[in-house]
């Protein structure tokens, strides 16, 4: 049984910090200043080759909206950006919810903000795995794990959180904010999540699809094992 079941929500939630880390980039040029159009004052919390992306989109205004997640958290991406998100404060941010007083407690302790909307996407795997060539250890560093867990955090939190993984949505939920003063309802954030869970679902599904095709001689072909 849940620890904590929550009977009292918004049904129109405005979006005033979102984080947006992206593989497939398409549509940025478009979302990033529609959101601002909704919200003049939003909060935008981004990653690596993500933000420099923002960056360039926004120019000078990137100043007074745009910040880097390593900044945020005041933890530093990995080498190779191995770690970016998975972070106690992002999580949070994307969990906690509005008539929770123990979890508004976690966020002002920790200095966090509610994550209003995630706009996430993940690395290519079935085009990695579709390659001429490709080895075993090509997919295996494909794999997207900050991803997946910020998509899901986000679409388990519907009840508060947008969850965005579709650059095709982009258009829509723009309109959505236009028509409803920046924010977006309860159904929208429910259709949203359903879209999410599936897409992690057809990833995980390549991946396990993936590994189950491949036999330990093609495991240890990639590697120099120790004794």
């Amino acid at each position: 049984m849940a620890k904590n079941v929550v009977d009292k929500i918004d049904d129109r939630v405005k979006i005033r910090t979102m984080l947006v880390s992206v593989s497939d980039k398409t549509g940025l040029a478009d979302l990033i200043p529609g959101m601002l159009a909704a919200n003049p004052d939003l909060r935008i919390l981004s990653t690596g080759g993500t933000y420099a992306r923002i960056k360039t989109i926004l120019g000078d205004r990137a100043d007074h909206c745009l910040e880097q997640v390593s900044h945020y958290t005041g933890q530093p991406e990995t080498q190779g950006g191995l770690v970016k998100t998975l972070d106690f404060k992002i999580y949070l941010g994307l969990l906690t919810e509005t008539y929770n007083s123990a979890h508004q407690d976690d966020l002002k302790r920790t200095g966090g903000l509610p994550i209003d909307m995630v706009v996430a996407n993940l690395y290519p795997f079935s085009q990695t795995i579709a390659a001429d060539g490709v080895i075993l250890e090509h997919a295996r560093g494909n794999i997207d794990i900050g991803g997946p867990t910020m998509i899901r955090a986000s679409a388990k939190n519907f009840i508060r959180v947008a969850s965005v993984v579709d650059p095709s949505s982009y258009g829509g939920i723009l309109a959505k904010l236009k028509s409803q003063e920046g924010c977006l309802t309860l159904e929208d954030r429910y259709e949203l999540s359903k879209k999410a869970f599936e897409h992690t679902a057809v990833y995980d599904r390549t991946i396990a699809d993936y590994l189950a095709g491949r036999s330990l001689a093609d495991v240890q072909s990639c590697y120099t094992t120790g004794e």
